[in-house]
């Protein structure tokens, strides 16, 4: 096989949120079969040589969140607001062209910003890009605009239907759930691949008691008291509510509700409202201050550093009661570190992954007597927790193991030709480029109040 310059494009690859993480599991599979690959991104932890990082691309950036106030919520878009949106585009499109020069890329990996509009300029720029230069793409689907309320009233239908997802000849669609993909040929009449999320279980995490210990005395943890982790982003869909009530209704005092991940990506209102939910149900809710950079490990010169892995080997016990999930990193992450769960049953979790057979403690939107003792018998008994976990492991290594990553993505790729003359013939006519100084000086593009 042709080694190939592969070029991912995403407003952020930086932490342990999903797209981050699974996008640096695709590369690792694309690397260990000989092809390079580079990064775009508003938010970058990635080498500079391999890298290029635009702030505007951030879905947090000042002048994105302008457009997504005027837009979102709203049923008329003003034409001041077309207008800021299209020099954003323009500026950005002009970044993307250079970043496929740049590296000579011979495939783009479209991560989640052609299917979530949580940032319409870039998605509009890299939809025309892609048409503009016939770069072979793969479009990587995490969770789509229809699968959240907040982007059910809007002003920009038109850019939603051109860019989320475009419908080009040259992207092959790649989803994580079946009933992402039902939707996706319902709505646009797109034909997608399934590829579920995947962790390396070939390679097991070693357990490390020192850094446990000195993790959970960064909580103000003492001996005998134990972990309810909570390992997600504070955010409404994830339904802390639940993990909070369970903790109260387990009525000992040992256990501490640690929540993993900080809030921000979509407002604090509601990490105020789980902090007085817990106050008011008398939980002792703490938060792991874990280095969002980094997935599973520190390097041994930070002490301090505790990272995601971390915090799952110190847990006792794993609460995942998610709304909606477009897969669930978080369980496959519990299962990855032989930890007992609680999960809801979200649509996808029990269409595409309750029927594999895994034995979890399951709500099915709401906590009763039997769920809660449930988990004191597997809190009670490390034989019981043992069985369970081992079970669980076995399941998870046959069905979303990387080398089923791989038996998928290579052959994917190789669907697309040889296009190492693609620039060299038919160049395309690249928009003048815009100075981002007189982009940001501009009337149009002036941050508004």
């Amino acid at each position: 096989m042709r080694t190939r310059n592969i070029g991912f494009v995403s407003t952020r690859f930086a932490g342990t949120d999903g797209v981050s993480l699974e996008a640096d599991k695709w590369a690792e599979v694309f690397e260990k079969n000989g092809n390079r690959c580079f990064w775009l991104a508003g938010e970058l932890d990635k080498a500079p040589q391999i890298s290029v990082r635009i702030p505007e691309a951030h879905f947090n950036h000042d002048q994105n969140r302008w457009i997504d106030h005027h837009v979102f919520g709203k049923k008329r878009r003003d034409p001041n607001v077309t207008e800021r949106i299209h020099a954003l585009r323009s500026y950005l499109k002009t970044k993307l062209h250079q970043f496929i020069e740049r590296f000579d890329l011979d495939v783009l990996i479209a991560e989640n910003v052609l299917t979530i509009p949580m940032h319409i300029p870039l998605g509009l720029a890299l939809a025309e890009t892609i048409a503009e230069t016939q770069i072979p793409t793969i479009a990587h689907h995490h969770d789509f605009y229809w699968e959240r309320v907040r982007f059910s009233a809007n002003a920009v239908g038109d850019y939603l239907r051109m860019a989320f997802p475009p419908n080009l000849p040259q992207i092959e669609h790649v989803v994580i759930n079946s009933i992402a993909r039902e939707e996706l040929a319902h709505r646009a009449g797109i034909s997608a691949t399934i590829i579920p999320n995947v962790i390396d279980f070939d390679h097991p995490p070693e357990m490390n008691r020192e850094r446990c210990r000195a993790f959970r005395a960064s909580l103000g943890l003492r001996s005998g008291e134990k972990i309810v982790l909570q390992p997600t982003r504070i955010v409404q869909r994830k339904g802390i509510e639940h993990a909070i009530e369970l903790v109260h209704a387990l009525k000992d005092e040992r256990l501490k509700l640690v929540i993993s991940h900080e809030a921000g990506d979509e407002g604090f209102e509601y990490a105020d409202r789980v902090k007085e939910y817990a106050a008011d149900h008398d939980v002792d809710l703490r938060f792991a201050e874990t280095d969002r950079k980094v997935a599973w490990a520190c390097g041994q010169n930070h002490p301090a550093c505790y990272s995601l892995g971390d915090a799952y080997m110190s847990a006792d016990f794993i609460t995942y009661p998610s709304l909606n999930e477009g897969f669930g990193n978080a369980f496959l992450e519990a299962i990855y570190f032989k930890k007992p769960i609680l999960i809801n049953r979200y649509a996808i979790f029990a269409k595409d992954i309750e029927p594999k057979g895994f034995d979890l403690v399951v709500m099915d939107g709401f906590l009763n007597k039997k769920i809660i003792k449930r988990v004191e018998e597997i809190l009670k008994s490390p034989l019981r927790k043992e069985k369970m976990v081992n079970h669980n492991y076995r399941i998870a290594a046959r069905h979303y193991s990387y080398h089923l990553l791989e038996e998928q993505l290579v052959p994917l790729l190789n669907r697309f030709p040889d296009t190492s003359d693609r620039r060299h013939s038919d160049e395309p006519q690249i928009e003048k480029p815009c100075n981002i100084l007189q982009l940001r000086n501009s009337k149009i593009i002036q941050a508004a109040v």
